[in-house]
């Protein structure tokens, strides 16, 4: 990272790390706990709605659903819960600035979270069209297929990044 940026993101996280907001996250034992598990809860709950819509798409379980109940199903747990995952990311950044956005897989995270938004909107509005030919079903189907290897990348980058403090 350019020396200016990083500066600024040192000066930002040692900012918000004496925040009082910051240091009532950091001296409270019940937060950083609850706000992990609500977070692994919502996330546990996105993923698995975007793999039953992506497998739904490649053909793997129920072939005998047409795809627009399917995504009517699982798409409000894809996108609401999304915003509970905001939230208690927010919290755990602010309880932990530097360990957080000074983290290169941190960043790899939100990368692979905004690609993954892109992606399930992209298969959200072709969610109809997998009947319309086998060209158009191939592209939906390496869609979902992009889907899962995103969100599978998106859980192992949260997980990492607690194995990868960067001071």
């Amino acid at each position: 990272m350019p020396f200016a940026f990083t500066h600024w993101l040192n000066q930002f996280c040692v900012w918000l790390d004496q925040t009082p907001l910051s240091q009532t996250i950091q001296t409270q034992a019940w937060i950083v706990p609850t706000v992990q598990t609500i977070h692994i809860l919502a996330i546990a709950l996105v993923a698995t709605s975007a793999l039953m819509i992506d497998l739904r798409v490649v053909g793997i379980v129920g072939r005998d659903q047409p795809m627009a109940p399917v995504g009517e199903r699982f798409l409000p747990f894809v996108w609401w819960p999304l915003l509970v995952l905001l939230a208690t990311g927010a919290i755990m950044i602010i309880g932990e600035p530097a360990r957080s956005l000074k983290s290169g897989v941190f960043q790899l995270k939100i990368a692979l979270i905004l690609v993954a938004m892109i992606v399930t909107s992209i298969l959200q509005r072709s969610l109809n069209q997998v009947t319309v030919g086998e060209r158009a079903r191939g592209a939906v189907v390496a869609i979902a297929i992009l889907s899962i290897f995103l969100w599978v990348g998106i859980i192992c980058a949260g997980r990492w990044i607690a194995y990868s403090y960067v001071e």
